[in-house]
């Protein structure tokens, strides 16, 4: 008797610990959500955090405040999440650059995998291999054959050292056999910017960054980094097209500091399936070439984990490291 009266007192006992939590989930937020963006404005991912972002203000009636934090490949913006309080009033949007920076930098200032916790992916970035128009390649072999014939004479742009962009690059490099000089600039906004005012000749952006430039003719689409061709641009051809077995895509994501209680979490989870769902935000997505991505944190820890060992991999093949 006595043991089932200590069985039942610690069930009890348990369903009291978890109640304040369940019950801070249930009003979360009440106040003002800061959302750390690790890039400046312009970008992909900040693109693609605004909007979900705003769904989100609208959906729960209190602000998701965009901070941009840019710098050091997302490293500045990262860093100040890891030290915020674990209480969801601070997440981080971010790419897959985040898994590959300890790989690229000997130190960062937090532990990649132990220090955040995963919410959700947000979107699927594709990559567009493109060129400032006084470049005399318009397909990826024309490209490949005069990054051979002149080595570590052209030039690219990317988003930041170990970015998407500056991978997907070094992977085509790689599986060519191009040597090009790489030219970082903090955020995938300004290096746009950069390639379509001639400052550098090339670069495999995220789309959504440099459709203003194509559409201004300010820039020349070659093919894209995706394994098949994309709806956004039909008549341009994949890389795959050209190099065979070529593929780099990514994510823009929202993780949270660690030790953040898992219902607030899964509530954060919940919030983003919803904005994902809405059709307004699917085709403002879409528009930029993002194609919405979402998975619970449980899938979502797992991916981390599986792109940190992908890009470990492909940093040690390509020698693209920082420092």
């Amino acid at each position: 008797m006595m043991r089932k009266i200590i069985h039942v007192t610690g069930i009890a006992l348990g369903m009291l610990s978890i109640a304040p939590l369940v019950a801070v989930a249930q009003t979360y937020p009440a106040k003002p959500v800061r959302v750390i963006i690790a890039w400046p404005p312009g970008g992909a991912n900040d693109i693609a955090g605004r909007i979900v972002m705003q769904k989100m203000t609208e959906n729960t009636g209190q602000q998701f405040i965009i901070d941009n934090r840019g710098g050091a490949s997302g490293i500045v913006g990262s860093d100040v999440v890891a030290k915020s309080p674990a209480d969801g009033y601070t997440i981080l949007v971010h790419s897959t650059t985040h898994v590959s920076n300890p790989h690229l930098y000997k130190k960062v200032p937090y532990d990649t995998l132990k220090d955040f916790v995963g919410v959700s992916p947000l979107g699927r970035q594709v990559g567009m291999l493109v060129v400032h128009p006084s470049l005399p390649a318009k397909t990826v072999k024309e490209f490949i054959d005069l990054g051979r014939k002149r080595p570590n004479e052209l030039t690219y742009a990317s988003s930041g050292s170990g970015s998407f962009v500056h991978l997907a690059m070094a992977m085509l490099n790689s599986m060519t056999n191009t040597k090009m000089v790489h030219v970082p600039y903090k955020g995938g906004g300004p290096a746009a910017v950069a390639i379509a005012s001639g400052e550098v000749q090339a670069m495999t952006a995220t789309v959504g960054s440099v459709i203003p430039h194509i559409n201004s003719k300010r820039l020349r689409p070659v093919a894209v980094t995706s394994e098949e061709r994309i709806a956004q641009f039909p008549q341009v051809p994949s890389i795959a097209e050209t190099v065979k077995g070529y593929e780099f895509i990514a994510w823009v994501g929202t993780l949270a500091p660690a030790n953040t209680p898992k219902p607030i979490v899964d509530r954060l989870n919940a919030e983003i399936q919803k904005a994902l769902k809405d059709k307004s935000v699917t085709e403002k997505l879409s528009t930029q070439t993002l194609d919405p991505m979402f998975m619970s944190p449980e899938q979502f820890a797992a991916r981390l984990k599986s792109d940190y060992d992908r890009y470990a991999k492909l940093i040690k093949d390509t020698g693209a490291r920082v420092d």
